[in-house]
């Protein structure tokens, strides 16, 4: 339980700095996949 914990925090911390750098447009197209992603989970 807790490396899955570790492991969720480690991607969402490297899925936020991969959306620093991004165009306003971008960043909400990478979101709105991730809310799916969630969703479909």
């Amino acid at each position: 339980m807790l490396l899955r914990l570790t492991y969720l925090a480690a991607t969402n911390i490297f899925t936020l700095l991969r959306l620093l750098p991004m165009r306003d447009h971008d960043k909400n197209i990478e979101i709105l996949a991730l809310r799916h992603q969630l969703l479909v989970l």
